[in-house]
């Protein structure tokens, strides 16, 4: 193999000199060229879009596919430009468990027929889901990988060069400033404790010598400041182009809202079709053919208050043709009483317990624990009550 030896040494001495100026930059031995604060701001820009990008696409995987070790396989074959086999999704598997159950326990019986139709919905929930992480891969994932294996992958290549490029005007600089140093040094004229021409013949060489130096080291400088110029206008047009990735990114997004809308749709769908079917079925326990909680959208307040439970009021307990206790009638409990209501007369049968008329109003003790009285509004006089603060009507106790 022919090596090019005199590249291989150039190669090795820039490597070196970027090495020692990196370091020096390090301890603050050495001084740094600086990017304007709205390069530095393009640069936070990137980096934040890429590390949340990978957040995104990671976490979106899980959700895709929550099994970790699918996910590496699917990886593993992505890496080796091989086709991903086709999976069974959850759903699918559950259904070909419930009409395997059913054939085996008897499809004809109410189980096993309620199986199938169960096993049916799930097994179009999992077409379902299939579809959608098809769609997702595609319209959401894939954009979001290219972004982080293309795009970025070249913005990182040009931000190195441009730190290669920086190290190389920052080195050039140090040597044009310890030549001039140098130069000036040795053009000062030295105190000899004797005179002799030959030493002032080596100051003068000296001087010619630094001052060719100084002059090699200012070249250089201008080739690095133009590289680095250079460098510094690629790089800054690949981040401005970031603003072009996040509307991207937002349309994909879109498209992936979009998505999982239509899937859960389906789905929704699905299971509404299979709770009706399965309220058909005689013999079939379910609690009610409609869904329990329906969407907001789809929920008018007629169709709310209709698929309500209805609780039976007080008035409708009562026996047909007595008057309903109204709860206007009946103030809040002051002074640890309440008002009560005679619904029936009732005669007492002992010393211990008081005889009453219907559609008296008294107060009854808060709590109606032991003996109390209680005082009619009708002028009906002051009469005794049962222990536990119930009024008694003919026909039993009444609240």
């Amino acid at each position: 193999m022919d090596f090019n030896m005199k590249k291989l040494a150039s190669d090795a001495g820039i490597f070196f000199t970027r090495a020692v100026q990196f370091t020096e930059e390090k301890f603050g031995q050495a001084e740094k060229t600086e990017l304007d604060a709205h390069f530095e701001n393009l640069l936070a820009r990137a980096d934040s879009t890429k590390n949340w990008t990978e957040k995104i696409l990671r976490q979106t995987e899980v959700l895709l596919q929550p099994n970790p070790s699918a996910r590496v396989e699917e990886f593993l074959y992505e890496k080796l430009d091989r086709k991903v086999p086709s999976r069974v999704t959850n759903g699918e598997l559950l259904a070909q468990y419930m009409a395997d159950a059913a054939s085996e326990l008897g499809p004809t019986t109410p189980y096993g027929k309620t199986l199938i139709k169960v096993a049916e919905a799930e097994k179009q929930l999992g077409a379902a889901e299939r579809d959608f992480i098809h769609t997702a891969s595609i319209s959401f994932l894939t954009p979001l990988r290219n972004f982080l294996e293309g795009d970025w992958k070249t913005i990182s290549k040009e931000r190195r060069l441009l730190q290669n490029r920086r190290l190389d005007l920052d080195a050039c600089k140090a040597r044009l400033k310890k030549a001039k140093a140098a130069e000036a040094k040795a053009t000062t004229v030295p105190d000899f404790q004797e005179t002799r021409p030959r030493n002032y013949i080596l100051s003068a060489s000296a001087s010619a010598l630094w001052n060719d130096e100084v002059d090699k080291a200012e070249q250089e400088l201008r080739v690095a400041q133009t590289e680095f110029d250079r460098q510094a206008e690629v790089t800054r047009l690949l981040l401005e182009g970031i603003s072009s990735t996040h509307v991207n990114h937002l349309r994909c997004l879109h498209e992936f809202v979009k998505s999982q809308t239509t899937y859960y749709a389906q789905c929704y769908r699905h299971m509404l079709d299979l709770q009706k079917q399965l309220g058909r079925f005689p013999g079939t326990f379910v609690g009610t053919t409609e869904p329990a909680s329906p969407p907001l959208s789809s929920t008018s307040p007629t169709t709310a208050a209709a698929t309500m439970p209805v609780v039976p009021s007080v008035a409708s307990l009562a026996p047909p043709g007595e008057a309903s206790l109204c709860l206007e009638e009946v103030a809040p409990p002051a002074s640890g009483t309440r008002k009560a209501r005679v619904l029936y007369d009732y005669e007492a049968a002992d010393s211990s317990e008081l005889a009453l008329l219907a559609d008296e109003v008294g107060l009854v003790p808060q709590g109606g624990a032991g003996m109390g009285w209680v005082r009619s509004s009708l002028g009906a006089g002051i009469r005794h009550m049962r222990p536990g603060g119930a009024l008694l009507g003919k026909q039993g106790p009444a609240g």
